[in-house]
């Protein structure tokens, strides 16, 4: 009987030990790989730095254009580029200009293959 006793004591303990082991471990887990885990906040950091980076480029692009429509203004307005931007809308090229035109996108030149005929 006191052996019974002594047995369900030990085995109350190492269930309460196990249970709360498993409860560390659950909220371990999930503190590391849940949706508000470390793991998360590496990735939102990640996505922020890309972010940051793109948001950088953005902003000199936007420099870039408002320094371009500074110079279309009608109080400061630069010959040059009105002169490029009405080439470019009227297609105008004056007969004594040299002209060079140039792709934007060169298509990759496939490698030539042998001929197979003779030569005469």
């Amino acid at each position: 009987m006191v052996t019974r006793k002594r047995l369900r004591a030990i085995l109350n303990t190492l269930a309460l030990y196990a249970l709360a082991a498993l409860l560390i471990g659950y909220f371990g887990v999930n503190a590391y790989s849940g949706d508000r885990g470390l793991k998360a906040k590496e990735d939102i950091d990640r996505q922020t730095a890309a972010f940051t980076a793109d948001l950088g480029r953005l902003q000199r692009e936007h420099a870039q254009w408002e320094r371009r429509i500074a110079l279309l203004k009608s109080d400061d307005l630069d010959p040059d580029m009105l002169d490029e931007r009405a080439r470019a809308l009227l297609d105008y090229v004056d007969p004594n200009e040299l002209i060079m035109m140039v792709d934007p996108k060169p298509e990759p030149v496939a490698a030539p293959t042998p001929s197979t005929r003779p030569l005469n």
